[in-house]
């Protein structure tokens, strides 16, 4: 102890700090390069030896740059600190960290802040974080003669590179062949990780305004026929369902015993999301860009099929439960219930996703043209499951009752998981009922999930995995279609060639087209290829 308490060059210091963070911070990124290797012999040994001096550079240049007077120790404390949280998520929920995710997680509301939270997580951020801070502000440090401290620091890194350049050489065709055929790598090395990805994301966030993007000026529809009745679709995003823990799929558990009953239901067993969370999937499914030319950012300033739809006349409203549109709303009618104080539905933290079907009820009230109403949903978002639902929808016990899902048995994760699943499928056949006892309307409700969810498979959790190497769990997802008898008539549609064309393959691609060519709304960038529905159509 006398010996680290002893004044040291900032060199050392460096070297000490990038050793902390290879040894304490990056369990995670081990434990995959323990995975792929294995089993560890003599040639495995040597690849995780070199992987181990290689990460250690990579660091070590970047602590070199950091230990200056008066600004080392408080930059390093951050860094120990915020890196303790990161690797605390990454061990306990099995995630990366990509743009995507510091996206994700800039965008996520408070209450969803709070059940990620927990005493485990803060005990952990003081021992892992606290731990090399105290011993950061402890350890006395010498600095040299500014021209000779400059010096000496050139030096090192200097040092430091050719190190880095020689094992890489060395190595070349191991690391080459490693990380391009395990590219998530390179998202489980903390803190290089979140640091490169927060940059990425605040570059572009803070990029030069652009001017909105009009799409589809074109968009018209014809005039509805005299004393037709509103054709009304209800479109529901969901959000975090998995397409295979829905017993309409084939799921063991009878997670769907209320649409199971729902005649003419229509269930797309094979349905792909864009996205691994959701401020990728919501906006990409509203995009007329396929998900191969999709970009997050640029979306912000394009418009979206809500703008097309109300261009052309429509009716269209948002009404929200989770934690936002992430803008795609932002040009239409938006009703943001999420805090709500209504006590039927609502606690203290946030509401149950029935609060949208009064919402619903209002909007359906009176209304005299034609509209598309979307219902965006709470549904299963983890990893506090058990808040996702009222306790009459608790039937598959005992469920996980805590954040902290590794207290937890895999058994009671799925059970509160699949509860949520229940909960959606009663949602999902209440908005149904009420579009066929409204005798004033043709209604139809789509709905689809956002994304997936892991639940443990391979110690992995939650969603927003990038999606090169997500597990299908978090990008197969549910999707369903009703359309009522009037409906079908009014748009000429066979209930037999719709159920059907629901064996084939469909992802968030179609959403955009199949719309447009539901509500009849003509526009250039309509493709038919990927309208659901238009085969069904007859005129």
């Amino acid at each position: 102890m006398k010996k680290l308490l002893r004044p040291q060059r900032a060199e050392w210091l460096a070297l000490g700090a990038s050793l902390l963070f290879v040894l304490l911070f990056n369990l995670p990124f081990w434990q995959r390069m323990l995975t792929i290797v294995g089993p560890v012999d003599g040639h495995g040994i040597k690849l995780l030896g070199m992987a181990f001096v290689l990460v250690t550079a990579v660091f070590n240049l970047l602590m070199l740059l950091l230990v200056w007077p008066r600004i080392g120790r408080p930059l390093l404390t951050v860094l120990f600190v915020t890196t303790a949280a990161i690797t605390y998520f990454m061990s306990q929920y099995g995630v990366l960290i990509d743009m995507n995710m510091v996206r994700n997680a800039m965008q996520t509301d408070g209450a969803e802040v709070r059940d990620l939270i927990t005493l485990k997580m803060v005990f952990t951020v003081l021992l892992l974080g606290g731990l090399p801070s105290w011993w950061l502000w402890k350890a006395p440090l010498s600095f040299r003669p500014a021209l000779r401290e400059v010096g000496s620091r050139v030096l090192a890194l200097l040092i430091t590179a050719g190190v880095l350049f020689g094992v890489a050489m060395a190595g070349y065709q191991d690391f080459a062949s490693l990380f391009r055929n395990n590219r998530e790598l390179r998202f489980a090395i903390t803190p290089t990780n979140y640091l490169q990805a927060t940059s990425s994301y605040f570059k572009r966030m803070y990029a030069k305004a652009q001017p909105l993007q009009q799409i589809g000026l074109d968009a018209k529809r014809a005039p509805a026929p005299a004393g037709a009745k509103p054709r009304v679709l209800v479109l529901v995003v969901g959000e975090t369902a998995r397409a295979d823990h829905f017993s309409l799929n084939g799921y063991a558990r009878p997670t769907n015993p209320e649409l199971a009953k729902v005649p003419g239901l229509i269930n797309y067993r094979d349905a792909w999301s864009c996205g691994t969370e959701t401020a990728i999937s919501v906006p990409c499914m509203f995009s007329a860009l396929p998900r191969d030319k999709f970009d997050a950012d640029e979306a912000k300033h394009r418009e979206n099929l809500l703008d097309i739809l109300k261009r052309s006349g429509l009716d269209v409203s948002w009404l929200d439960n989770n934690s936002g549109c992430k803008e795609v709303c932002n040009r239409v009618p938006t009703q943001l219930l999420f805090g709500a104080k209504d006590p039927k539905y609502c606690n203290s933290e946030e509401c149950f996703d029935e609060i949208l079907l009064d919402a619903l009820d209002g909007k359906l009230k009176g209304l005299t043209h034609d509209a598309v109403i979307v219902l965006h949903q709470k549904g299963s978002h983890g990893p506090a499951y058990y808040k996702r639902y009222p306790s009459q929808f608790a039937v598959f016990k005992p469920e996980c009752q805590t954040s902290e899902l590794q207290k937890c048995s895999q058994q009671e994760i799925i059970n509160g998981f699949d509860n949520t699943i229940r909960y959606t499928d009663y949602f999902l056949a209440q908005v149904i009922k009420r579009l066929q006892a409204d005798p004033a309307i043709a209604g139809s409700m789509f709905y689809l999930s956002d994304h997936g969810e892991s639940l443990g498979e391979n110690n992995m959790y939650l969603h927003a995995t990038p999606y090169i190497v997500a597990p299908d769990a978090q990008k197969h997802i549910p999707m369903l279609a009703w359309f009522s008898p009037q409906w079908l008539t009014a748009a000429n549609m066979q209930q037999q060639c719709l159920q059907q064309a629901s064996h084939q393959r469909y992802s968030q691609d179609n959403l955009f087209h199949s719309v447009l060519g539901l509500m009849a709304v003509r526009t250039t960038l309509y493709e038919k290829p990927l309208d659901m529905y238009a085969a069904c159509r007859q005129g």
